[in-house]
């Protein structure tokens, strides 16, 4: 709301009422997504879980051929299994055991849902990346809060003013912005490359760890980041020359 009328953008009512059965999907999506991905922490580790997550641009690879008729070549594929076996080696999964199934299947299934944002958005026609984001969030807001007031013991006896800055950052900034730009991005690139450049996500997470926390990349992480960005970025370079 606050971007709109920072950008005085009035919203085109007519034209999301012509979008209104993908922006309800989407924006439901949306909402689920976010409720079983952090039901996926609460059963297996933040790598498992996010390494589930990051199953959704294969998802997005499979489906495109069959719903939007984008060809699967198999460079894309490629790309896709080498961006995989990276963010399997940036995860640290690797010798790990005894995962609790209910994590891995949260994970995959909010994997699933984000796939289902990034190809029903492909659909809407005639709105701006701001009046989508806005839509898709409203949505989706109606459908968390009675998760939330019925799942959760809500209470302000304990947040103090740094809790609400921190809360106000990630909403505003890492919600709000980052989906604003984020869906202006979809409609201009193709859903397989989209998928593919959704993969350097994770890896932004570990330099910005790195840089902040302090916590040290290993040599195998290093690797990883290599493969996805290498990855991404021939893709890139493939889909423009083709």
């Amino acid at each position: 709301m606050m971007v709109l009328l920072i950008r005085k953008t009035k919203i085109n009512w007519s034209v999301v009422k012509n979008n209104w059965i993908y922006l309800l999907i989407s924006g439901g999506a949306l909402g689920f997504n976010w409720i079983i991905f952090f039901e996926a922490y609460k059963y297996t580790s933040v790598a498992i879980a996010t390494l589930c997550y990051y199953m959704a641009p294969v998802f997005v690879i499979l489906i495109s051929p069959f719903i939007l008729k984008e060809k699967l070549t198999m460079f894309k594929l490629g790309c896709t299994i080498t961006a995989i076996i990276g963010a399997v080696l940036i995860s640290g999964v690797i010798g790990s055991s005894g995962q609790d199934l209910r994590g891995i299947g949260f994970g995959l299934i909010a994997a699933l849902l984000y796939a289902g944002i990034i190809i029903v958005n492909k659909f809407i026609k005639g709105l701006s990346g701001v009046e989508t984001t806005f839509c898709q969030l409203a949505i989706s807001a109606i459908i968390m809060i009675p998760y939330v007031i019925f799942t959760e013991d809500i209470g302000f006896d304990y947040v103090s003013a740094t809790t609400i800055i921190l809360l106000l950052i990630v909403g505003v900034v890492h919600t709000g912005i980052v989906y604003i730009l984020f869906f202006s991005a979809i409609n201009k690139l193709p859903a397989q490359t989209s998928a593919i450049l959704s993969y350097i996500d994770p890896i932004t997470a570990i330099l910005l760890s790195a840089l902040f926390l302090r916590q040290a990349m290993g040599a195998v992480q290093i690797i990883g980041t290599v493969l996805i960005l290498g990855s991404a970025m021939f893709n890139n370079i493939k889909t423009k020359e083709a």
